[in-house]
C-alpha cells in the first residue's frame, strides 16, 4: 500500500486588527481574546481527533506563533520541532496596511476591495516610504537577515504571496475563480490528505461544526463589504 501523509493547516485565530476590520498584512498585530480562545478550541478539536504531529511550521507574526503554540499546548505536544519563516508571514498588503476595510470599500467601491483582496494577480497599492507602518514593519530587528532587501516586498497579490511561500504549490493550485471566492475562517483548522508524492487526494476538510464554519466563512467573505 503506497504510504499517505495528512498536513494540517490554520489561519491564525482572530487578531486585535482582524476584531477592528483593518488590513492588517505584516503588521505584527497580537491575538484578540477571541482568536485566543479559537487557537485553544482548535487544539481541542484536533485532539479529540487524535492528531499527533512531528513539526510545525509557522510565520515570524506573533498571532500566528500564539495560535500554535496554543494549540501545541492543548494537544500536548510543546516538544515539537518547530520552523519559523517570514516565508509564510501573511500576504503584504501594502499601501492598505492599517485601513479600515468597510471604509476603503465605502472609498474605493466594493468591487475594488474584493480584488485587492481576492483576486490571484492583483496586488493592493504598494506601501511607500511615508506608509506610517513602513519603519515599523521594514525595521522589524527580526528581519535583520532576512528577507534581503530585494525580496522584502511592499505589497503582494495572492499570486507574489505564493511564490514567496510554497512554490511547489504551483502545479496543484486551485484556480483563479476558487480563490476569489475562498474566505479562510480564523482559528478554525483545515486539512488536506496528500498521497505518496505529497500531491492532495481530496479538498481541504474544515475541523469543526457545519454551521460554526459557514459562519465564519461569512463573517470573512463580509469584511470587505461597504457600510
Amino acid at each position: 500500500m503506497p504510504g499517505k501523509y495528512k498536513v494540517v493547516m490554520i489561519r491564525h485565530g482572530e487578531s486585535e486588527w482582524n476584531k477592528k476590520n483593518l488590513f492588517c498584512g505584516w503588521f505584527d498585530s497580537d491575538l484578540s481574546d477571541k482568536g485566543r480562545e479559537e487557537a485553544s478550541a482548535a487544539g481541542k478539536a484536533l485532539k479529540s481527533e487524535g492528531y499527533q504531529f512531528d513539526i510545525a511550521y509557522t510565520s515570524m507574526l506573533k498571532r500566528a506563533q500564539i495560535t500554535l503554540n496554543t494549540i501545541l499546548q492543548e494537544i500536548g505536544q510543546t516538544d515539537i520541532p518547530i520552523e519559523k519563516t517570514w516565508r509564510l508571514n501573511e500576504r503584504h498588503y501594502g499601501g492598505l496596511t492599517g485601513l479600515n476595510k468597510a471604509e476603503t470599500a465605502a472609498k474605493y467601491g466594493e468591487a475594488q476591495i474584493h480584488i485587492w483582496r481576492r483576486s490571484f494577480d492583483v496586488p493592493p497599492p504598494p506601501m511607500e516610504k511615508d506608509h506610517p507602518y513602513y519603519e515599523t514593519i521594514v525595521n522589524d530587528p527580526r528581519y535583520a537577515e532576512e528577507p534581503k532587501k530585494d525580496e522584502f516586498p511592499s505589497h503582494e497579490s495572492l499570486k507574489l504571496t505564493i511564490e514567496r511561500a510554497l512554490p511547489y504549490w504551483n502545479n496543484v493550485i486551485i484556480n483563479d475563480e476558487a480563490i476569489m471566492e475562498l474566505n479562510l475562517p480564523t482559528g478554525i483548522p483545515f486539512v488536506y490528505e496528500l498521497d505518496e508524492d505529497m500531491k492532495p487526494v481530496d479538498s481541504m476538510v474544515f475541523l469543526g461544526d457545519e454551521e460554526t464554519v459557514k459562519k465564519a466563512m461569512e463573517s470573512v467573505a463580509n469584511q470587505g463589504k461597504a457600510k
